[in-house]
Formats: C-alpha cells, sequence, structure tokens
C-alpha cells in the first residue's frame, strides 16, 4: 500500500486505481490527486465548516454513505468538533483544516463534500446566504439565469452582492458574504426573496419544494438556510456521470453561455480556470465582523 506524508502526517493510500466514474474511467488516485491541486482554493471555505460527507467507495454507479458523524479509524490528528445545533443529539464531525485531512478524506472516497452556512464556533450564526437554483424538467442551467439576475438585481438593493457558482450538477448557486446573522433569520429573509421572485416570474420561479410545481420552472431553493442543512462547497466533485465540480462563475461568462455545457466544468477545468481568475468566491472570505462591508440581513 503506498503511502505519503503531508505537513507531518504519514497516511496510507488505497485502491488508487479503483476507477469511481466508470463513464470517464476516473480513479480513486485522481480524485486525491485533484483535491491536492486545488486545496489552496478550496481549504479556506472549508476552514471551520464541520463536513457532511458522500462516500462512494463503489465509485458514483455503487452504493453511497452520506457521513457526519466522525468515521471509524479517523486519525487522531483530524480535527474534530462537537456540533450541537443539528439534531437532538450532539454530533462530533469532521473538520477539514489542512492539505493532510482533505487528502485523507478523498482517500476515504468522500467525493462530495458539504458544509452549513455557518461556522463551529459560530453555530447556527450564518456567514453565508445561499439560494440554489434547481431546474425542473424540462429546464436548465440557462433558466436559472432569469431568476440570478432577478435576485441579484434584489438582493443588491439590500446591500446583499450575490455570487454565482454552479451545482456541478443541473443548478445554480447563488451565495453571498453576510454579517453573522441567526440561521432562522437569514432563512426567512431567503424565503421572502424566493416567494417574491415567484410573484414576479411566475411562469419561471417556483419558491414551493413540490416536484409536482417544478416543471418548466425553477426551484428558488432557499431552504439550504436552515441551520441543520448543508451545501455542496465550492470546488467539490459531484457524484454525476463525469467528474463534474462546483465552479465559481463571473457574471459575464453566466451571461454569455449559450448552451449548458458551456457552464460544466469538470475536474480538468479547474487548475486552468484558478490560474486564470483566482478564488473567485474570495469576497466569502473576508471578515465577518461588524462594520466589514459584508452584507446585513435585513430585519
Amino acid at each position: 500500500m503506498p503511502h505519503t506524508e503531508i505537513g507531518g502526517h504519514r497516511l496510507a493510500l488505497s485502491n488508487l486505481d479503483k476507477v469511481l466514474y466508470p463513464a470517464t474511467g476516473f480513479t480513486k488516485g485522481e480524485a486525491i490527486h485533484y483535491y491536492a491541486s486545488i486545496a489552496d482554493v478550496l481549504l479556506p471555505h472549508l476552514d471551520g465548516r464541520p463536513l457532511s460527507f458522500l462516500r462512494y467507495p463503489d465509485g458514483v454507479e455503487g452504493e453511497k454513505f452520506f457521513t457526519k458523524h466522525v468515521p471509524p479509524g479517523t486519525p487522531d490528528w483530524v480535527t474534530r468538533r462537537k456540533i450541537t445545533v443539528v439534531s437532538r443529539e450532539p454530533l462530533h464531525q469532521v473538520l477539514i483544516q489542512d492539505e493532510a485531512t482533505l487528502v485523507w478524506a478523498a482517500n476515504l472516497a468522500a467525493l462530495e463534500l458539504h458544509t452549513p452556512q455557518w461556522q463551529s464556533d459560530h453555530q447556527a450564526e450564518a456567514d453565508r446566504l445561499v439560494f440554489d437554483l434547481d431546474p425542473g424538467e424540462g429546464a436548465d442551467i440557462l433558466d436559472c439565469r432569469r431568476l440570478a439576475d432577478w435576485l441579484r438585481e434584489r438582493a443588491g438593493g439590500d446591500g446583499i452582492t450575490l455570487l454565482p457558482k454552479t451545482s456541478g450538477s443541473k443548478g445554480l448557486h447563488l451565495i453571498a458574504p453576510i454579517e453573522r446573522t441567526p440561521s432562522d433569520q437569514v432563512s426567512a429573509y431567503a424565503k421572502k426573496l424566493a416567494q417574491e421572485a415567484e410573484a414576479e416570474l411566475p411562469d419561471h420561479a417556483v419558491s414551493k419544494m413540490a416536484k409536482d410545481l417544478r416543471p418548466g420552472k425553477v426551484f428558488v431553493d432557499w431552504s439550504q438556510n436552515n441551520q441543520a442543512k448543508t451545501t455542496a462547497a465550492p470546488y467539490t466533485l459531484r457524484a454525476k456521470q463525469r467528474p463534474t465540480v462546483s465552479t465559481p462563475l463571473t457574471w459575464d461568462e453566466l451571461a454569455a453561455a449559450r448552451k449548458p455545457e458551456d457552464l460544466v466544468f469538470d475536474n480538468s477545468d479547474l487548475p486552468p480556470r484558478i490560474e486564470e481568475y483566482g478564488d473567485l468566491l474570495a469576497p466569502l472570505l473576508e471578515g465577518s465582523g461588524k462594520n466589514s462591508g459584508r452584507g446585513r440581513i435585513p430585519g
């Protein structure tokens, strides 16, 4: 079994040739390499946030394991936190604070990394606002743009700056840096804007989760602001047919896309994009105290 040493920690790496994405032949070794290659931009977005893993030890066509608790066999040096706001019983969850922990998680075939909108030192105090624009049957990511533009302008009127990224699946995420605010207040604000979008654009938007309301429309999912919910992290792989990535965008390239495929990025696309653009979501990382320039949720 091969070993590597990262940050003074020795890691055993297993089954590096195991194919995790059969349609493309993408292996676990390539997944580990991808996460190591983008660690510098990914890690700041994970800092302090308890991780929920989606593990695919037999690949994306096999059984998946949704993991919130610290997995058995986790090395002692992996950072843990007691989380009390997600469920009735406290959870002990992993924090990915360094490259060694990131590689350790990738070696578990933790392809997808999901985080809440708050950090563990400020539980249920959100420093991010998120909208997940999820196109229903007959709609696609291009149909999300009208809603994205509307939400960008509407939130901007409240001094909140939304930034776009692909979900890595079929939709679009809009995220804004905000002053730390109780999650229930952020959730109520997001729901209000989703309902306003539905009222303003009834042929395009739906704010309710019922699937029978979604055909031909875009569901404005505001619920991921709930303290117990998580969102796919920036730069995470997604367990789709290809190793697609939840990828930060510029508003200009979102507007310029002519077909959905223009907004699909996989692991090989990210290093050159990062070299060209840097971290387009860097504003999320700026200080989150008052008078920081971050948006303030009304109310």
